[in-house]
């Protein structure tokens, strides 16, 4: 197929956890864009490629990189794979999109946290984001663009989510933090708050009636959302369209609990 020309034509995009669910879609509508997508993956090696060669026989362009963002080493050899895939791209080092996705999800109360369960989900959803983008700094462009995926309920109080909450809040707060240190070098930092979205993160919500019910009837819009209305908020704020947009939480929920 012909090669995609797009708002994002000639950039480089490093999306994390772009094997399934939310990263996944937003790694598609990236490339569909024109950005060179860096799929990267934890453990779904597989998944990571055929999301690679579905941007492929798109036109796209795309390579996977495995990393455990748990750990420095993890974290370092993700931009190996980035500083690699950045010389063979464009003959140089750099790259212009961050898009902070990977995280887990955790369904537990305050009574039901153990000191395990809270080290977890900080260490991912809070600590490995924190990490990638230092790390990230020095090779984005400047007039690059940060998108860290954050969620509603820092808007709308969730007492069964409790630690992983917390975690989104520290996010919304690192997102106006970047955007302040880094508006100098006219990057962009913005995050997105999806509402419940048809993933593997949900599957126990939606995979009966009654949650069905529940979760469409928490949107205005009665529905339930789906991965693709998150991917296109991020090819919006990857995109010059966003440039004047930074430090914001963009509530992509569907107006839940208005």
């Amino acid at each position: 197929m012909s090669k995609v020309q797009g708002r994002l034509e000639g950039q480089l995009a490093v999306v994390t956890g772009a094997s399934r669910g939310i990263g996944r879609s937003i790694a598609l509508r990236l490339a569909q864009e024109g950005a060179y997508v860096l799929v990267h993956y934890g453990t779904r090696e597989a998944e990571a490629e055929a999301v690679v060669q579905q941007i492929v026989s798109g036109g796209g362009q795309a390579r996977a990189i495995g990393a455990d963002l748990s750990t420095p080493d993890g974290i370092q050899a993700l931009f190996v794979g980035v500083d690699d895939a950045a010389r063979k791209h464009r003959g140089g080092g750099g790259f212009d999109i961050l898009v902070n996705n990977a995280g887990i999800g955790q369904i537990v109360t305050l009574e039901e946290t153990t000191e395990e369960s809270f080290e977890e989900v900080m260490r991912i959803n809070v600590k490995a984001p924190l990490f990638v983008t230092q790390q990230a700094l020095p090779r984005l462009r400047d007039g690059g663009r940060i998108i860290n995926i954050s969620s509603f309920v820092t808007r709308v109080a969730s007492p069964s989510v409790f630690a992983y909450s917390m975690t989104k809040g520290a996010i919304d707060t690192f997102t106006k933090m970047l955007a302040k240190q880094l508006g100098s070098r006219h990057i962009t930092v913005n995050a997105i708050q999806p509402g419940i979205i048809n993933t593997e993160m949900n599957a126990g919500t939606l995979q009966n009636p009654q949650g069905q019910a529940y979760a469409a009837g928490l949107s205005v819009l009665n529905r339930w959302g789906e991965p693709e209305d998150v991917a296109d908020v991020a090819a919006f704020l990857a995109s010059a369209d966003s440039r004047w947009v930074t430090g914001q939480c963009l509530d992509a929920s569907g107006g839940s609990c208005l």
